[in-house]
């Protein structure tokens, strides 16, 4: 058994939200940069440089990629040989978004549904929790802004939908985002399970890094040709209309109940913002 602190959580969480604000992972800088060159509009073009470059000066300057600092989302990887001590590791992670949000000068964005009044700390985080062997334990930290998350969708297709019925589902969710995610989109499509774990896997394939196919052959050639298609809609960057619709499709596909097909469609704006830490 392995003790980790739980003031080690919060430092490591108030950090991780500070970096992923600041620091836009390389591979979606490139990204934007290989999308420029196929790009025949010089709006689109010039749109897909000026993403880059605010990127660089928010890593320079040490300030919010964008003004939406978002909703705090956590996926923790706890070894089934861990033991936090010295406090609960739910407050813990708590305590790292309050101070992150505070020392790193971001904006609070949580309040409560109906009566709009703001947290003022930018808590509850959204904790999502799964045990793994060993004695580690890795943070993943997901700022999410609004705009993006406002336009993902969850739906329960009956089974004889099929395929069709959810790359439709996909092609339609985009259309109706239009220039509301700030495009180009990061598009995670989760199917299976259930309705709540169609949503967390769409979520959690977010995750990964640009080009990074699925290990299943078939789905990963279903990303790629949705890919494709939802780069033909001609939305563009911040929808003055381009190529460049979408930056990656990504999808999970888990076996699901036989009336079922859950499936949802998370859009992710191109700021796709993460960073994670193994304690």
């Amino acid at each position: 058994m392995r003790e980790i602190q739980a003031g080690a959580v919060t430092r490591a969480v108030r950090d991780l939200f500070i970096a992923a604000n600041q620091e836009l992972g390389d591979d979606i800088v490139r990204k934007f940069e290989a999308c420029a060159t196929l790009e025949s509009s010089a709006t689109a073009g010039s749109i897909l440089k000026e993403l880059g470059e605010n990127a660089r000066i928010a890593r320079e300057e040490a300030a919010p990629l964008c003004q939406d600092t978002g909703l705090a989302i956590l996926f923790i990887d706890i070894g089934q040989d861990v033991h936090i001590a010295g406090g609960d590791l739910r407050a813990a992670v708590n305590e790292g978004v309050r101070q992150g949000y505070a020392e790193g000068y971001l904006r609070k964005s949580v309040c409560a549904p109906f009566t709009r009044a703001n947290t003022g700390d930018n808590t509850p985080a959204v904790l999502h929790f799964d045990i793994i062997p060993g004695e580690k334990l890795k943070i993943t930290a997901m700022p999410k802004g609004g705009g993006a998350e406002n336009m993902s969708r969850v739906a329960m297709l009956t089974p004889a939908a099929g395929l069709k019925g959810v790359k439709d589902l996909v092609m339609e969710t985009v259309k109706n985002a239009g220039a509301n995610p700030c495009p180009p989109v990061i598009i995670g499509v989760g199917v299976g399970g259930t309705l709540e774990r169609s949503a967390l896997i769409a979520k959690r394939v977010l995750l990964r890094k640009m080009g990074e196919r699925s290990a299943d052959p078939e789905i990963a050639a279903i990303e790629e040709d949705l890919l494709k298609t939802v780069n033909q809609l001609g939305i563009g960057p911040m929808a003055y209309g381009g190529k460049t619709t979408a930056l990656e499709v990504f999808m999970e596909v888990e076996p699901c109940h036989i009336a079922s097909l859950p499936v949802t469609v998370n859009i992710q704006c191109h700021a796709s913002r993460h960073k994670e830490v193994v304690l």
